[in-house]
């Protein structure tokens, strides 16, 4: 794989332009007193990765790293102690602690957890204006970034394909609707609206391009890192689905300053112990819980219940509701799976709701029969 903007940097500040501080230094101290070298996670293959040194990019394997826990593997964007040169073969010996680290449950039935990418600063979702906006798909990534400790961007992407500007606009509110304390930006790669915005957004610091596919990450990935680094197929004309151009996760440099890692476009977005995000997401709704009569109210039909008034009035909407409601059901089955102490309590709501449910069918039989 070729290495984008590499001539710029000297083999003593490519760590540096990979975003190496000085607190990675002090958590790496360890290792270099073993003689061990650092360097950043630049793609990952089968049991290889590539990675950025101080003396360019290696091979090394990873025979080494390879934790049952699939959200422990070596992953694009983690920081790594590696085998000096002369070493044959050179191997991963460790990965340094992570700062952040962008998760999802995958589509398994097992609902393992999948790690996406490590030591992110910025989480760009990327949303193709070629289809129609689907906000409950935009409100899965934003809880994830949210989670993950990144600072969410929305990119609304293909922006020439909606040449109205008052259109424009209200898509753009759409958007911010149920993107609350989240920059939503209008982009296109074809004629450079927005883009001096994003990159000026996400310089300094480690980004990664979330989304489906044909949502143009891979075009947005070339335009920000100034050629053409990630192949590009067309999207369909017909639903506007692209196809997966890009199957590994990739680091580049920027030539602001920062680094990006693309990412291959997700199909699923499954939370991964995401409640925080999920609030986060939907702050309006956990204000307005916090001025519910009952600490434990369901938002259903409680007395007092400051939620569904708010939906009575009108300034909540249904759908944002109902969209909270399935998101934090969805959380709570995925980590109920590995926490005993919240599959105890959900068996007990269960029970609940089920005996309530019983006794409100045994009234309306006895209504019926009197």
């Amino acid at each position: 794989m070729s290495f984008p903007l590499s001539s710029l940097f000297s083999s003593s500040s490519l760590l540096d332009a990979h975003g190496w501080d000085s607190g990675w230094a002090a958590d790496f101290a360890p290792h270099a007193a073993q003689g061990l070298i650092p360097g950043r996670v630049v793609r990952v293959d089968r049991g290889q990765c590539d990675i950025a040194t101080a003396e360019g990019v290696i091979r090394a394997d990873t025979a080494f790293v390879t934790p049952h826990d699939p959200l422990r593997v070596v992953c694009t964007g983690d920081w790594a102690a590696v085998d000096p040169e002369g070493a044959d073969p050179r191997y991963v010996r460790a990965c340094l602690p992570r700062r952040t680290a962008f998760a999802r449950s995958t589509s398994s039935k097992r609902s393992e957890g999948q790690i996406l990418a490590a030591n992110v600063d910025h989480a760009v979702i990327t949303v193709s204006l070629a289809v129609e906006l689907d906000l409950g798909r935009i409100e899965r990534f934003l809880a994830l970034a949210w989670e993950s400790g990144a600072q969410p961007t929305v990119v609304l992407s293909k922006a020439d394909l909606v040449p109205d500007p008052v259109g424009l606009s209200y898509l753009v509110e759409d958007v911010e609707t149920v993107a609350p304390g989240v920059q939503v930006l209008p982009v296109s790669s074809a004629t450079g609206e927005g883009v001096d915005v994003l990159a000026a957004t996400i310089a300094g610091g480690t980004t990664v391009l979330l989304g489906v596919s044909g949502a143009g990450k891979s075009t947005l990935a070339n335009t920000l890192v100034g050629e053409d680094v990630m192949d590009v197929q067309a999207a369909r004309d017909v639903d506007g689905k692209g196809r997966h151009t890009t199957t590994t996760r990739n680091l580049f440099v920027l030539p602001g300053g920062g680094v990006l890692i693309d990412t291959p476009g997700l199909r699923g977005v499954g939370l991964w112990d995401a409640e925080a995000g999920v609030g986060q997401v939907f702050s309006e709704i956990e204000e307005l819980a916090g001025d519910c009569r009952f600490h434990d109210c369901a938002h259903e039909s409680e007395p007092g219940c400051a939620v569904t008034a708010a939906i009575d009035d009108g300034s909540l909407p249904v759908r944002r509701l109902e969209s909270y409601r399935k998101l934090i059901r969805e959380n709570r089955r995925i980590v109920a799976k590995t926490d005993a102490r919240v599959r105890s309590e959900m068996l007990k709501e269960w029970k609940r709701m089920g005996a309530g449910g019983k006794a409100q069918m045994e009234f309306k039989r006895q209504g019926r029969i009197g």
